[in-house]
């Protein structure tokens, strides 16, 4: 395989680029947390304020993080919320505690969603990204990841998603950092056959325009076609292309990822669904450790 012309530490670009296994993202924040927490057996009468909160969420991923099952060497990545990022995993910085165990970190940067237009949700303002973008790189971290969602098959709104995010994406890279890039089409969409396929042309004109010795990496919704996204995964600006769940259930979204060639996952509810914090260790390892077996097929398959 080649390797392609991208920033970034040589070592992590040839783990994310040529390494088997998959993307664990583990990046939920602000109004997601409740719901994860929930998920997670942890209900809001546990905490009293948002320190509260994010204490306990740091607390479920860290032992997510220090589970030997995530240590195992199918897991290549980890998409960190930013208290992550500053946080300790077993008294090591948790962008070190990953790389101690073979796992390149990434971080999330958006600020959450505008509301509906044009049949999308682009992403808010982000306006303290440089300051952000400057102690991910003081931190270690390889890459950055942003979220906007497609709802329909409206062309001028899926234009602006993919403009902003690649707006975005150069003044990462300028960092000499890695971007994903995640316009997530809906699932639930009425028109998502048609949604995937304005998405793909909108991309591929981006891509086009990167400066030689840029490249990003895509985060996108499984296509309803099979194989549809091949031209991105092919792509000399791509580094990688990984799958979101996007509301599927761990097999379904594992039974779809499997049809498409060369995408690997980046699942989060789908991947920590059946992790309860009453669970003792062996429990909890045993089903973290059945949840990513079975990603990583899929994702290798």
């Amino acid at each position: 395989m080649t390797e392609k012309t991208c920033p970034g530490d040589p070592q992590l670009r040839a783990k994310i680029e040529q390494g088997d296994g998959f993307i664990a993202a583990l990046d939920q924040s602000g109004g997601s947390t409740p719901g994860a927490l929930k998920g997670f057996g942890i209900s809001e009468d546990r905490w009293n304020s948002d320190d509260e909160m994010f204490a306990l969420i740091h607390d479920m991923r860290s032992r997510i993080i220090r589970s030997s099952s995530f240590g195992s060497g199918k897991i290549i990545g980890a998409i960190l919320f930013e208290k992550t990022m500053d946080g300790e995993v077993g008294g090591d910085p948790a962008p070190e505690a990953l790389k101690e165990r073979g796992i390149v970190p990434f971080l999330k940067v958006d600020k959450g969603l505008e509301d509906e237009r044009d049949g999308v949700q682009l992403m808010k303002p982000i306006p303290d990204l440089d300051a952000l973008l400057d102690k991910a790189v003081e931190k270690g971290m390889f890459g950055t990841k942003m979220r906007s969602v497609i709802k329909l098959a409206n062309e001028r709104g899926i234009s602006e998603v993919v403009r902003q995010q690649f707006e975005l994406a150069r003044q990462i890279l300028a960092k000499g950092l890695i971007p994903i890039v995640e316009p997530e089409v809906s699932i639930k969409s009425p028109e998502r056959e048609a949604a995937d396929r304005i998405l793909l042309k909108e991309i591929l004109n981006e891509l086009d325009r990167l400066e030689d010795g840029q490249c990003v990496m895509l985060k996108l919704t499984i296509p309803a076609e099979p194989n549809l996204f091949a031209p991105l995964v092919n792509h000399p600006k791509v580094l990688k292309v990984v799958a979101l769940s996007g509301g599927f259930s761990r097999e379904e979204a594992c039974t779809e990822l499997k049809k498409n060639q060369g995408i690997i996952a980046s699942f989060s509810r789908a991947l920590l669904a059946d992790l309860k914090d009453d669970m003792d260790d062996d429990e909890f390892d045993a089903a973290l450790g059945k949840a990513i077996d079975e990603i990583y097929e899929a994702s290798v398959a």
